[in-house]
């Protein structure tokens, strides 16, 4: 498992934060965003393959050592594309609690499209019990994140159609827009809301990337 840290990223939705990509074979099969994904085209599509052909990067301990010199409370984004450390649909137990590990004394988040099997969420759960590494559950529709959200092993995200105002989940719950998809001097640097593990909300978030179109349209006839 390969994966690259960029100190400080020029990525204008991020900020000037480090950002980290893990190899595409991360990502589980069940991911029901796999077709849409953020990572299939631009600039983010060719850092991806080379990480993942092995051209940048580093190993899976190697990656850690670098997350662990982050500054402490330093904000930093694990995955711009990728997931959490994995085989299939299973989570590597032994790489997502060194990372937490390595993330201790931190303020990093990041997302995961793995499916909440009882095991995944235990490490997911654990890992969030560390503390430094906020992992989010991502959702593809507000009744996924109702389900994901009654789990308790950590906040939920989910994407929603662009141009939807004051979104409320089917159980009830509040989900909050993301400011960097609404306002222009926004991004995560100046935000940090996904960072915040005890959150009640439900950040939501517009389809990105180059298949955003399609993404948009398959929301609209889902809704």
């Amino acid at each position: 498992m390969r994966a690259h840290l960029v100190p400080l990223s020029r990525n204008r939705k991020t900020g000037p934060i480090p950002v980290s990509t893990t190899e595409h074979s991360s990502c589980p099969p069940s991911c029901g965003l796999a077709e849409f994904c953020y990572g299939l085209g631009g600039p983010v599509a060719l850092n991806w393959k080379a990480v993942s052909e092995g051209r940048r990067g580093k190993d899976w301990s190697g990656f850690c050592e670098d997350v662990s010199r982050l500054p402490r409370l330093q904000l930093w984004r694990h995955n711009a594309v990728g997931d959490l450390p994995g085989e299939g649909d299973e989570l590597d137990e032994d790489k997502c609690l060194q990372l937490a590990a390595a993330s201790r004394g931190k303020r990093g988040f990041t997302f995961t499209h793995y499916p909440m099997t009882p095991r995944n969420a235990s490490i997911v759960g654990r890992m969030n019990e560390v503390g430094g590494l906020v992992v989010n559950l991502s959702a593809d529709s507000l009744a996924e994140a109702d389900e994901k959200y009654a789990l308790g092993v950590g906040p939920v995200a989910v994407v929603i159609p662009k141009g939807v105002r004051n979104v409320v989940t089917p159980a009830g719950h509040h989900v909050a827009l993301c400011p960097a998809d609404h306002h222009e001097h926004m991004n995560c640097s100046t935000c940090g809301l996904c960072a915040i593990g005890s959150r009640k909300a439900i950040v939501g978030f517009t389809p990105k990337g180059s298949r955003r179109n399609q993404l948009q349209s398959s929301l609209e006839s889902n809704a």
